[in-house]
């Protein structure tokens, strides 16, 4: 394993400590350090709060976010009242449904818009004379005779 996916398992702390050591060694190294850092996209925070490489490598970050929020075990902890974590649990249960409709509408709509599109083209497309049937037309205006 090399030293940038060690680092890379380490996450933005280790990147930060490589760059403020390679600072204190010798200055250029700690800039080579963050031009690289930069050119990467391995800190992630100039994607507006996007996390980094190194987090949800599976891409599944929304499942990640319910299981940290509930503590790994599949329920939310317990807030002492009954009735009000049923409520609770009854409420992320509808509204995680209704999110997973709502991203298949919105794959429906785009699939819409990208059919709208190549029908768009496919018809301009046989609307436009064949490439070898020029006949003779002129390129550009037609110059009028002098008269």
């Amino acid at each position: 394993m090399g030293l940038v996916e060690r680092l890379d398992d380490y996450g933005k702390p280790a990147w930060i400590a490589l760059m403020i050591l390679g600072f204190i060694i010798f200055w250029p190294l700690g800039l080579l350090i963050l031009a690289y850092l930069i050119w990467s996209r391995r800190m992630g925070c100039w994607k507006h709060g996007a996390p980094g490489r190194w987090h949800y490598a599976d891409g599944d970050h929304r499942r990640r976010d319910r299981e940290r929020w509930r503590g790994g075990r599949g329920r939310a902890p317990s807030t002492g009242n009954r009735a009000f974590d049923e409520y609770r649990e009854e409420t992320l249960r509808r509204l995680e449904d209704e999110q997973g409709e709502f991203e298949q509408f919105l794959e429906r709509l785009r699939h819409a818009k990208d059919k709208m599109e190549f029908d768009q083209f496919m018809d301009e497309r046989r609307r436009r004379p064949p490439a070898g049937d020029d006949r003779g037309a002129p390129e550009g205006p037609v110059p009028q005779p002098n008269g």
